[in-house]
Formats: C-alpha cells, structure tokens, sequence
C-alpha cells in the first residue's frame, strides 16, 4: 500500500474506531448543619469520551462512616438506558434496606423496595424522556450546562422511589451562602403541594461542570424513619480526557 493511501486509511480507522475510554472519581465529604462529618462517599465511574464530552457507563458508589474501613452501605448504577435514568441497585445492610430500578421495557421501570420495616414493595412506572432518575440528575445539569450558564430554569420530571411516582421540578440559578461554587442551581418541585412537603436541594459545579457541592435530602438513613439532611462537599480525584459538558 502506498503511503498516502496508508496515512488515508489509518485516519479512517481513527474516525471510526471505538471510543477511548476515561474514568472519573471524587470523594464526597457528608457533614451536618454544624459541620460534624456523617459519613464519606467514594465514587469511581467508568465512561468513554465520544466526541470530546465524557458520557458515563458504570458508576459505583461506596459510604463509610468516620475512621471505618469497611463500608456501610454500597450502590451501583448503570447507564446503559440513559445518562439521566440510570439503573439502581442500592443496598443500605444496617437498615436491611434494598432498592432496585430497572428498565423492562421502553418507557416503563420497575421499583423493587425492601423497606427498612421489612416490607417488600414493586411499583410499575411509566415515564417521559424528561424522567431523571437518582443520580442521573448530575448528568441532567451538564447535559444542559448552557442553560445553566445563563441562568436560564429548565424543567423536568423526577423519580420519587419511595412513592412509585415522578413529579415536576425546575432546575434554576440560586444564590446561597452556605454553597461557595462557581455557579450554584437548586432543583425544586412545581407543584403547589409538594413544595410545601420538600425542599429544595442545592448544587454547587466548577467552571468545568463538576459538582462541588450537594446541600439537601440525601439517601443515607438517619434513623428507621428518616434520612439525613446533609451539606456534602466533593473533591476530584481523577478526571477524564475530555469534557465533561458539551
């Protein structure tokens, strides 16, 4: 083969070849309202950089309490589906509680739920495509990190797990003295009752779209009957190479 048609030929392959794969991990620092750490999440997601912007493939989280070697409760994700409805497989061993969300069908997921009471529940539930789901709402920022530059609220659905349904909310730009970050947003519910039932969580992100902070509900249990409000801090181990915004 020639040369020019080899160097053609070697540049096709680059161009149609498989995407690189990236990793990316943070640590998450959960404290109270006055500054006592709950716990610590470790998070290590493997992806791949397609066209110069990172997309997510497997994500696995574990919790420990301070000065503990071993973990105390674990969550693997999955975004095969979609970035932003990810499959969930939560275990939380001191509560006896289990969660799974899974995908059997379009437009359909299913919620299996081992209570910490010891109650099994299933919910059935279908969806828009503007459902984010757990975590896929990190995803959903940066997805519309334009947006959020600009200050502009972005609507969408989101899954309440424990009630089997998705609700409407609003992602918009905040200001809180509580969040130092390059650009802080709060996800919050429309709807008039459930406004009044829960509040908003606030995010901080970097100029480069990673989170910073989380200031809000989180999924970690307090007690039997209650999770722990907490301010989690994060900070980046390893980052991939490429962006992780569009």
């Amino acid at each position: 083969m020639k040369r020019a048609t080899w160097s053609v030929y070697v540049a096709l392959l680059a161009v149609a070849g498989p995407a690189a794969a990236a990793d990316f991990s943070f640590i998450g620092t959960a404290s109270t309202g006055d500054g006592n750490v709950i716990y610590e999440e470790r998070h290590s997601v493997d992806g791949t950089c397609e066209e110069g912007v990172f997309r997510p493939r497997q994500h696995e989280v574990t919790y420990f309490k301070p000065d503990a070697d071993e973990s105390f409760a674990r969550k693997d994700l999955e975004y095969e589906v979609s970035v932003l409805r990810p499959s969930v497989d939560f275990v939380q061993p001191t509560f006896s509680e289990e969660m799974q969300i899974t995908y059997p069908a379009p437009d359909t997921l299913v919620i299996d739920w081992q209570t910490p009471g010891g109650d099994s529940e299933q919910f059935e539930v279908t969806y828009p495509e503007t459902t984010v789901v757990d975590a896929g709402f990190d995803n959903f920022v940066r997805q519309n990190w334009q947006s959020v530059v600009a200050g502009e609220p972005v609507e969408f659905r989101f899954l309440g797990p424990t009630r089997g349904e998705h609700y409407g909310f609003v992602l918009e730009r905040v200001e809180n003295d509580r969040v130092n970050a390059d650009h802080v947003v709060q996800i919050r519910p429309t709807g008039m009752v459930l406004r009044f039932l829960v509040d908003p969580i606030v995010l901080g992100y970097s100029n480069s779209g990673a989170l910073s902070d989380y200031l809000g509900l989180t999924n970690i249990r307090k007690n039997q009957d209650e999770n722990y409000t907490a301010h989690i801090r994060y900070k980046v181990n390893t980052t991939p190479d490429c962006e992780l915004t569009p």
